[in-house]
């Protein structure tokens, strides 16, 4: 029992990823559609490469989306609607009448004159009333034909015979007229809109019904295909009544329900493809990025973050497909290269792109297009903390993604009449949701503890409290400093290695050295040298403890990890040679292994890069009368003795990369010390 619990111990981050792998994989298979996916791959235009295919089974030839929005549209444009004729307002208008004319007209004319006129009033309200007055002002339709509802009989009435509420005034100047009452039209206009009342309203209710009963008695098919029926030759073009059986048995077969021993093959097929795509992304890790292999956190962030894609997207398709392209997918690309590479963040991209032609229809142009956009990525997004830099990438991504479906486009249809502009808007959002990078990048480093480029840069800025604290406690190790990073960032610029990485841990790689600053000459400001009173094994002591404070000082101060690497290794396991001779002089049997820095020795480019320039900088403090040859031989003894150490062998950094770090450094050398031709007398 003892045994298998140590077992589990030693081997608990092995058993954490084989948990998180199958985890994964079973959240995948989760997410994914639980059909059958058709074995065929229908591409309109082309030649039918596969065998001469045959109805498997009966099933209907279905109506394209386009015939059916055709049909609805036609239904609609050809639908009556329905208007409810209200005859109680009649009945009151024509009762108030002759009270009006009484109350108009009271004394102004004869009585035989009212009768003439209430005479003219009914028969007005009679043909106004015909076929109503509607509540609108104006028509919306008026070339159509309705259904005008009085009680429970509805009769078809043509829609320009119903009067609006700005036709009135027009009909009642003719009527005046007409009848010879003109000295009397502005009390008969009074008199008529004190009584006129609209009584016909549209029948909402009844109109829809009625049209939603017709749209749903639209047949969705045409025809049928019998089993054992052929579909399509070998060679044949796909396009027409092909492409359309082809489509039709393509959904047939997907939207089949299947038996539970054919689901659970489904599962198992899912299963071994994801689980595939999964062990492959971990084996590059493992082969080629031990370093992040070796970190369950990171793993677990890579992990999370093909999951996050994957459900984003399925969550799409199951809204609407054809909206896919919404789903920044290229944020996952740029977010692993802004913590780890750019290799890593492709495979990674391609990994989830191959698992998501499983959810999304067209799945080939899917790949194609997204592929494309994650390699115009990586090669377009150097850094990312630059805004401009991001806002031009973005543009870029987006313009491919339009680029890829406009050639599609194209070579399915044979003409540009077809395209999609709903298409192009999504890619337009798509891109917009790609500047979200930023802020998700900055979620992610709380949540995992990461370090992004972004982060660097704030790390960079010398009036960060640490960096101010360096260099009122120990200038001369601050301007050091400096001095190394600008050596550091230039070398790490000319072999394409992180520079702004390098920057920042050459800018922290001495904090070790406020604890004691005087015990290091260059924050000796007078000719007292504090190693004068201590033997050589003290002051060695003091010189390689500066990178165990270091480490405290940064821990102390939530210096992320990336960054602390470099206190640690920026002296490799070099030994303190100075202190190392004068005790040699003191005692012949001394040790090399009580003056040597615990390490580690570099085990990246960029702190490979920092110990040469470290050494170097500190070096070129003891040159005098320096000349260009003395400095070429100068440099060349510091790095080839690093070399011949072994300092380098962990750092994956080639001798060509070396010769180039080198060829930087005289040449920065020179530009400090000023060499010049001297001039004779």
């Amino acid at each position: 029992m003892n045994n298998i619990i140590n077992n589990f111990y030693k081997n608990q981050a092995l058993f954490y990823k084989i948990f998180l792998f199958i985890l994964t994989a079973v959240v995948i298979v989760y997410l994914l559609p639980k059909s059958g996916k058709f074995k065929y791959e229908i591409t309109k235009g082309k030649p039918w490469q596969y065998e001469n295919l045959y109805a498997p089974f009966d099933f209907a030839i279905l109506k394209t989306n386009d015939e059916i929005v055709k049909e609805k549209d036609q239904i609609i444009s050809n639908h009556i609607p329905y208007y409810n004729f209200n005859e109680e307002t009649v009945k009151k208008v024509k009762a108030d009448a002759p009270e009006q004319i009484n109350k108009i007209f009271s004394d102004s004319i004869l009585n035989r004159k009212k009768r003439v006129l209430i005479a003219f009033a009914e028969e007005t309200l009679n043909s106004l009333y015909q076929f109503g007055v509607l509540e609108e002002e104006r028509r919306a339709e008026p070339n159509r034909l309705v259904y005008l509802k009085k009680e429970n009989v509805a009769d078809e009435v043509d829609y320009g015979k119903i009067f609006t509420q700005d036709e009135i005034r027009p009909f009642l100047t003719a009527k005046i007229n007409q009848n010879n009452l003109k000295s009397l039209e502005p009390e008969l206009l009074e008199l008529f809109y004190n009584i006129i009342e609209p009584n016909v309203t549209f029948d909402d209710t009844l109109t829809q019904k009625e049209l939603d009963d017709k749209t749903k008695s639209i047949s969705y098919t045409r025809g049928s295909i019998e089993r054992g029926t052929i579909i399509i030759s070998r060679g044949e073009i796909v396009e027409g009544k092909k492409l359309d059986i082809l489509n039709s048995l393509k959904t047939e077969f997907e939207s089949q329900v299947w038996s539970a021993s054919s689901y659970n093959w489904l599962l198992f097929g899912y299963s071994l493809l994801v689980g595939l795509a999964l062990l492959m992304l971990l084996l590059f890790i493992r082969k080629y990025r031990r370093d992040i292999y070796a970190n369950n956190v990171k793993v677990t962030f890579i992990f999370f973050n093909i999951l996050l894609m994957i459900f984003l997207t399925t969550l799409v398709v199951k809204f609407e497909p054809k909206y896919i392209y919404i789903v920044p997918l290229c944020i996952l690309p740029l977010t692993l290269k802004a913590f780890f590479d750019s290799r890593l963040g492709l495979f990674t991209h391609v990994i989830t792109v191959l698992i998501l032609g499983f959810v999304v229809p067209d799945s080939y142009e899917y790949m194609f297009l997204q592929i494309t956009a994650g390699i115009v990525t990586i090669l377009t997004v150097s850094e990312l903390y630059k805004r401009a830099s991001l806002f031009i990438s973005v543009g870029q991504i987006t313009f491919v993604y339009i680029l890829v479906y406009f050639s599609f486009t194209v070579i399915q249809e044979g003409n540009i009449q077809d395209l999609d502009m709903e298409m192009f808007l999504s890619f337009v959002l798509g891109g917009l949701a790609t500047l979200f990078v930023q802020p998700i990048i900055y979620i992610y480093e709380k949540l995992f503890g990461l370090v992004s480029d972004m982060s660097l840069l704030e790390l960079s800025d010398t009036n960060s409290k640490l960096l101010k604290e360096l260099s009122e406690k120990a200038p001369g190790t601050f301007h050091h400093s400096l001095n190394v990073a600008n050596l550091a960032e230039a070398s790490a610029n000319e072999i394409g290695a992180n520079a702004m990485l390098v920057r920042v841990g050459a800018l922290y790689h001495d904090i070790g050295k406020m604890e004691n600053p005087t015990y290091f000459s260059e924050n000796q400001s007078s000719s007292v040298n504090s190693h004068d009173e201590l033997s050589p094994k003290e002051s060695a002591e003091i010189i390689i403890g500066h990178v165990i404070k270091g480490i405290e000082i940064a821990r102390k101060n939530n210096l992320p990890d990336r960054v602390i690497d470099f206190i640690r290794t920026h002296h490799g396991t070099t030994t303190v040679y100075f202190f190392y001779m004068k005790e040699k002089e003191i005692d012949e049997s001394a040790s090399s292994a009580d003056f040597r820095y615990p390490g580690p020795i570099p085990f990246s480019r960029e702190t490979a890069i920092l110990m040469m320039c470290d050494s170097v900088e500190a070096a070129s403090k003891s040159l005098k009368e320096p000349t260009t040859g003395k400095i070429d031989v100068f440099i060349e003894k510091i790095i080839n003795k690093q070399m011949e150490e072994g300092q380098f062998l962990n750092a994956d950094i080639t001798l060509k990369e070396i010769q180039l770090i080198k060829k930087v450094l005289k040449q920065k050398l020179k530009n400090i010390f000023h060499l010049r031709v001297e001039y004779p007398e």
